[in-house]
């Protein structure tokens, strides 16, 4: 694994210390207690962070490996996604085995708890949870990093400056994906770079690309080679984005100004947000693993496209924006296919669609009017895409059948 040290999660061995360093770390230890206890935090920081340390040693100071670790955070990382949403589902499970690895391609909504709860379903299901894909802006905070890093992350190079520098990189980013399916280590990565914050879900060909490149010395086929990979789509949904406002406020500098640069901190902020932030209700959907791979990354993405959005479970919450968005046919032909469609919960009851009207309502009067239509977007797009799957797998062939 010497060759991958530049980017890979931390080994068994590796995890001790690293706890050790965390457990003696001022902002983390200060991030801990703000979270446990934001009164005492405010008032009594450094007799809070005494005691925040006490109990991290006592429950986590013996870990000596990353799954025993994982297996002793479950119970927290459980209450913490209970807290934050009404429940979480998921369907598509028992497409998986408990048998050879997996490499999870999923829509992106949320830096970390998109990836978390992933896992946190896995574990549930007594499969193996992957190894996840970050970008190395997140690595510009250290505590992050470092958790990050005890939790099975690798990293994703973005700061390259040359295309030979990049190819490198890439080079070295598929081998470790490779070295990890073959050694029976899931993996988990989004379908493109950063979130889809307009709530346009579709696979960058380029990662598919990327994938193959280590794989062109050895002869196999780019199907051969994907087939190997075991591609999972997954569709994750949120009620309602805890980040909503953020994203559709970037969406509108962009189109006004031409370009958005984050402040310092805002990715910390957003993570912070993500996690603890109210959610609603969270579906997962896991595909059916990719095992008869077409012959370009192309027709791949958009396979993977198709099984994402076709799959993606809508809330109440995306059927108010679409309304709201005026999309919908005048003869509500679209509205029966959304309602009856295998990707909803079914028809909601009255009092459901109130709900999420009432809820709507309060997330636009908290935005600035001219970021209002860019956050209907980001929930109403996932109802066009979905339809336009499911009408597309629904059409009948050339002979008519």
């Amino acid at each position: 694994m010497q060759e991958f040290d530049a980017i890979r999660p931390y080994s068994d061995e590796e995890t001790g210390p690293a706890i050790q360093r965390l457990v003696n770390d001022q902002e983390f230890l200060d991030m801990v207690g703000r979270f446990k206890s934001p009164a005492l935090a405010r008032w009594a920081p450094a007799l809070l962070r005494f005691f925040t340390r006490r109990w991290l040693v006592s429950r986590f100071g013996h870990f000596a490996q990353v799954d025993d670790l994982q297996a002793g955070l479950s119970g927290y990382i459980g209450d913490l996604i209970e807290g934050t949403t009404t429940r979480v589902t998921t369907s598509g499970i028992e497409n998986l085995s408990k048998q050879g690895a997996y490499l999870f391609i999923s829509n992106h909504r949320d830096i970390v708890f998109d990836p978390m709860v992933i896992n946190y379903l896995l574990f549930r299901n007594d499969l193996r949870t992957t190894r996840i894909a970050i970008g190395d802006n997140l690595l510009a905070n250290r505590v992050f990093a470092e958790m990050m890093r005890l939790n099975k992350s690798f990293i994703v190079r973005r700061d390259m400056t040359s295309p030979r520098e990049m190819r490198d990189a890439y080079i070295t980013l598929s081998s470790f994906i490779n070295h990890s399916i073959a050694s029976n280590e899931n993996i988990w990565i989004a379908q493109r770079e950063g979130r889809a914050k307009d709530g346009r879900d579709f696979t960058d060909p380029a990662i598919i690309k990327m994938f193959y490149m280590s794989c062109k010395k050895s002869g196999l086929s780019f199907a051969e080679a994907m087939n190997k990979l075991r591609i999972v789509p997954v569709s994750i949904s949120y009620e309602y984005d805890p980040c909503d406002c953020d994203k559709a406020r970037e969406l509108e500098t962009k189109a006004r100004a031409g370009s958005y640069k984050k402040t310092e901190g805002e990715d910390t902020e957003q993570i912070m947000k993500g996690l603890t932030e109210f959610k609603g209700h969270v579906h997962v959907h896991f595909g059916e693993p990719i095992i008869n791979a077409p012959e370009n990354a192309k027709e791949l993405a958009a396979l993977i496209d198709r099984e994402v959005h076709a799959n993606y479970h809508l809330h109440a919450s995306n059927l108010i924006a679409y309304e709201s968005r005026g999309l919908h046919s005048q003869d509500a032909k679209d509205m029966d296919v959304v309602r009856d469609s295998v990707v909803t919960s079914g028809n909601w009851s009255e009092e459901e669609m109130q709900n999420a009207r009432s809820e709507m309502d309060k997330r636009l009067e908290a935005c600035d009017p001219a970021i209002r239509p860019y956050l209907l977007d980001m929930y109403a797009n996932p109802v066009q895409t979905a339809l336009d799957a499911n009408t597309s797998q629904n059409m009948p062939d050339q002979s008519g059948q």
